[in-house]
């Protein structure tokens, strides 16, 4: 029997709660607050394998998710709207879903203040530098100001991968590898 894709339901739960998350802060003037939160908790995120692995697990029950989302958010500091967010997400078992909400949120915010997000993914971190000549190299392709999300994935060997909205450039030394692999294996 094949397993049924979850992306795409995980996706619309991610969407929904990150728009009502989005469509509450703008409402009270807080986005800017909820926007470094979930920051901070993107960051706890990526440098926690055991944050990563509970907030995915679907073993822990409601009740303990819950204890442990407000002992997080407390330690971390996070507080008012985005603490309540991950208690309402904590109680009602979608902590699955939460990486999706912040892709989410960032996307919605950064829309409403008439920016593009792209997603970049390096074989190493980026130099602030870095970061602004590919923000303006960006902008000069898209004609509208960028806010870049960088993940490293050492896998890719080296160069980058960036998706912007559904289009996406990979310049990754993994994929030119595999191109050259391909090609080499047609012509012998």
């Amino acid at each position: 029997m094949p397993v049924a894709d979850t992306s795409q339901l995980t996706s619309g739960v991610a969407e929904r709660y990150a728009s009502s998350l989005f469509e509450l802060a703008l409402e009270h003037g807080a986005v800017d607050s909820v926007t470094a939160d979930l920051d901070r908790f993107q960051a706890m995120l990526d440098e926690s394998a055991e944050l990563k692995r509970f907030v995915a697990s679907p073993v822990f029950s409601a009740e303990d998710q819950l204890k442990a989302i407000v002992a997080i958010s407390e330690r971390a500091g996070i507080s008012g709207f985005f603490a309540n967010f991950l208690k309402v997400v904590a109680r009602n078992r979608r902590l699955f879903a939460l990486p999706g909400m912040i892709r989410a949120f960032r996307l919605i915010a950064a829309n409403h203040r008439g920016e593009i997000s792209a997603e970049v993914i390096s074989a190493h971190a980026l130099s602030q530098a870095q970061e602004t000549e590919l923000k303006a190299a960006l902008k000069s392709v898209t004609g509208k100001d960028v806010t870049i999300s960088v993940t490293v994935d050492p896998s890719i060997l080296g160069g980058l991968i960036v998706k912007v909205g559904s289009r996406q450039i990979d310049t990754s030394l993994r994929t030119k590898l595999s191109t050259l692999k391909l090609a080499l294996k047609e012509v012998g």
